[in-house]
């Protein structure tokens, strides 16, 4: 978003931004002109998990029975995950799904939290492949989960054929197809991408607003601060945003798992 900040305060873009601006230059070179093999998205995403692996080994390298400040950030963070939504969702059998929805908290959050980093300035969750492909994760886990404990058949049976009468199950038998296989990856990676997306949105077009109104008249210089003071509040709430849509990702991905281990529909 610097970036484009600077071309239009020197005159060389268009105003507003347009979904264009998201398909950014590869990084590498890689075969014909516009190729998008490595970006800076991709950078990012490779850039989140080495953290997360780094911090992760170097909390529990030496584990202490007084834990180092590392230790207990990363203890609180796995016991967060662990007691308020595995537990609290499933149960006592939430334990074992713990590692992951700690895994998949702390890399939406860090790759959300990207957006608000100066020098990259955009979460690789504003594109809707890699909400697209944790949500396919979450849903082979808990279609996995499901088979696992109950069996294939009973399984299927608990998701489709809910205790209703016989006659209007003809009815009842699409809606729940459609709503738990279809409906659920969907609305995940859709949830992620949308919020991730219009706060990009929002502070870019803030942002390059101000330059905008300068460009077009010295005049507009007080507005112009004004739109850069709405960038600063946006990013803010922003942060809110950012944390608060890794927890509800968790959160559903829980839910969806308690469904597929629950005995009853």
């Amino acid at each position: 978003m610097n970036g484009a900040a600077n071309v239009l305060a020197q005159g060389e873009a268009a105003f507003p931004p347009s979904v264009e601006d998201f398909y950014l230059p590869s990084i590498v070179p890689w075969g014909a002109e516009n190729s998008y093999w490595f970006t800076k998205i991709t950078f990012m995403v490779w850039l989140a998990v080495a953290i997360l692996i780094v911090f992760f080994l170097a909390s529990y390298r030496k584990p202490q029975l007084v834990p180092t400040k590392k230790q207990w950030l990363a203890e609180s963070i796995y016991g967060f995950v662990r007691n308020n939504i595995a537990v609290d969702m499933i149960g006592h059998a939430g334990i074992r799904f713990a590692p992951y929805f700690t895994t998949l908290f702390c890399f939406i959050f860090l790759t959300n939290l990207f957006a608000i980093v100066p020098g990259l300035q955009i979460s690789p969750n504003s594109h809707i492949a890699f909400p697209a492909f944790l949500a396919v994760i979450s849903y082979v886990l808990f279609i996995y989960a499901g088979i696992k404990h109950h069996g294939a058949g009973k399984f299927i049976k608990n998701s489709l054929i809910p205790p209703a009468p016989w006659y209007i199950l003809p009815l009842l038998i699409p809606i729940e197809f459609f709503s738990t296989f279809l409906v659920r990856p969907f609305s995940l990676a859709v949830r992620l991408f949308a919020n991730m997306f219009a706060g990009h949105m929002l502070l870019l077009v803030f942002t390059l607003g101000g330059f905008a109104m300068i460009n077009a008249n010295a005049l507009l210089a007080p507005v112009s601060l004004l739109s850069w003071v709405m960038t600063i509040a946006l990013t803010f709430l922003e942060f809110l945003v950012i944390a608060l849509q890794a927890y509800v990702f968790t959160v559903l991905t829980a839910s969806y798992v308690q469904g597929a281990l629950a005995d009853e529909h």
